[in-house]
């Protein structure tokens, strides 16, 4: 019997800097995805001529947004398990087995790994709070998911993957969403199995906290888990998030 054929969709914008790395990458994984898709939102430096000279497939005039191009990605992904990779992640070499592994137990409907925060060097109190948020933003903001259905919430860097079945069961990413859109997956395809962080590593770009500054980075992300967790509406957040910056 054959594995599950898996697909790896990148959405980017003016991702010069961080993508070929990327792509270096899932070039040498082992087993290889059957396709990776790079949905591309309007960059206006070299990113799509980079994606281009890789074995990609590239979707470009999507609109713009990470929901709605995950989406885009989504809906044209011909594997049977699809995989969110933002263009400053490194993956493990055997991301595909590790996935297939994961996703081979019924009862799981979500996946997604420990997202290390790495420049020049490690920041090791952005990695424990990534870590933590997995298993506090739920228990805090929804107990009763928490306790009932073992409820996590994953995030876009910790390189989520699912089923693609179950994706479209439960309509996939909310492309009006400006932030926050896995958080909403994560409570979406929770109804369906656990939403499982798995013990294996991805590294994470530290751009953001290097450009903000830490107590900045930690200021925009608490803001936007509160303003999420009590139940502001989304371009409020948006709005939010592009004030705070």
């Amino acid at each position: 019997m054959d594995s599950p054929s898996v697909s790896v969709i990148i959405p980017t914008l003016n991702e010069e800097r961080t993508l070929p790395e990327v792509l270096s990458r899932l070039e040498k994984l082992s087993p290889q995805p059957d396709e990776v898709i790079l949905v591309d939102g309007g960059s206006e430096d070299w990113t799509v001529d980079i994606a281009k000279s890789f074995n990609v497939k590239v979707f470009e005039g999507a609109r713009q947004g990470r929901a709605m191009q995950l989406h885009y990605g989504a809906q044209r992904a011909s594997g049977d398990y699809l995989v969110f990779l933002h263009a400053d992640t490194l993956v493990p070499l055997d991301l595909v087995d590790c996935i297939r592994e994961t996703l081979k137990k019924p009862e799981v409907s979500l996946g997604g790994f420990i997202a290390i925060m790495k420049g020049e060097q490690i920041r090791q109190w952005f990695t424990f709070l990534n870590y933590i948020k997995t298993y506090l933003c739920p228990l805090f903001y929804r107990p009763l998911s928490f306790f009932s259905r073992r409820l996590k919430l994953l995030f876009g860097d910790q390189v989520m993957f699912c089923r693609k079945d179950d994706y479209c069961r439960v309509g996939g990413f909310d492309t009006e969403m400006k932030v926050m859109e896995e958080a909403d997956l994560c409570l979406k395809m929770s109804r369906l199995g656990r939403v499982k962080m798995i013990h294996r590593f991805v590294y994470s770009s530290d751009r953001r906290v290097e450009n903000w500054g830490f107590w900045k980075a930690n200021r925009i992300y608490w803001y936007i888990a509160f303003g999420w967790a009590f139940g502001l509406r989304n371009d409020k957040l948006a709005h939010l998030y592009t004030k705070i910056r």
